[in-house]
């Protein structure tokens, strides 16, 4: 009668203990990648201000091409500049610290993957950092430079469209130079601010970066059987409005630059079904060389689909 609490005892230390073991192992992990990120903080606050610079690059240049010789950004309180190099840190300081995080990580769940598991997983973890800097770059290289274009291009036409008016009712532009006036004849200058121009700069690097993860997913998703390419495809015109709804949610309101996320994500879908179809292909020709499919089978499979 005995024996009974001593074998349930017994069975609550034996999953008690293995419990215990990974928590401690997921508490070394996070300790770990908390400290990498903090240093990959201090590490970009120390050279955040170039970091800036190089931001706000596209704005400079734009206004420069519109005849503004010492483009300038300014902060309307103490604290400002301070929180916004802040914003900087934590961004590239993730940025930074990503491998000994995505180590951490990959060292924690690997122990429970099987060999194939693991080959499947790791190159998606490679794929991932490298993708969204690709997102990344195009946003600060090609998107931005456009809406900025666009921004302050803008006001820049309605400049010319205010001095016609002037000349239509006989006023005469102040040294050659025309200005926008408002009807009390206030003269309207952008003098951005520092956090502002930031914030619409790290919000094209980080949608595009999400958006170049799309491949990586839906692959993922393909090797674990959750997609397939003919499933992405016969969605294909759904995924088409959601692009669209995606562009017009992560963009400025002008159709260039949300023309140009459409065209790079939707790239991205078509290119996600031939990576799904590459996958899927692998598969059955690993299945047929073990025995476990036929050319019968697939052929069943394929009449299925269609």
């Amino acid at each position: 009668m005995s024996s009974k609490p001593d074998d349930t005892s017994n069975d609550m230390e034996d999953t008690s203990a293995p419990l215990i073991e990974h928590l401690a192992e997921l508490r070394t992990r996070l300790i770990r990648a908390v400290g990498a990120f903090i240093v990959g903080i201090v590490l970009a606050f120390i050279v955040a201000e170039p970091i800036l610079q190089f931001l706000v690059k596209p704005i400079e240049t734009t206004l420069r091409s519109l005849g503004d010789p010492s483009p300038t950004l300014q902060y309307t309180s103490p604290q400002e500049y301070l929180f916004t190099l802040f914003r900087i840190s934590m961004v590239f300081g993730f940025a930074l610290a990503f491998p000994v995080i995505g180590y951490q990580l990959w060292r924690f769940v690997a122990p429970g993957l099987y060999r194939t598991e693991k080959n499947a997983f790791l190159p998606f973890l490679v794929a991932s950092p490298v993708m969204f800097l690709l997102g990344a770059s195009f946003a600060q290289f090609v998107v931005t430079p456009l809406a900025m274009q666009f921004f302050l291009g803008f006001a820049d036409i309605s400049s010319v469209f205010a001095g016609l008016m002037q000349r239509v009712v006989g006023g005469v532009p102040m040294d050659g130079v025309v200005v926008p006036q408002t009807s009390n004849g206030v003269t309207i200058t952008f003098f951005g601010k520092v956090n502002e121009s930031l914030d619409i700069t790290l919000k094209f690097i980080i949608a595009f970066g999400l958006c170049f993860q799309l491949p990586v997913l839906l692959t993922l998703m393909g090797k674990a059987g959750l997609v397939s390419a003919q499933g992405l495809g016969d969605v294909r015109k759904y995924a088409v409005v959601a692009i669209l709804l995606l562009a017009a949610l992560v963009t400025p309101p002008d159709v260039v630059t949300q023309l140009i996320l459409f065209v790079v994500v939707y790239g991205l879908y078509e290119v996600s079904i031939q990576l799904v179809k590459r996958v899927e292909k692998k598969r059955d020709q690993a299945l047929r060389e073990e025995g476990l499919l036929d050319d019968e089978e697939e052929l069943e499979d394929f009449e299925d689909l269609k």
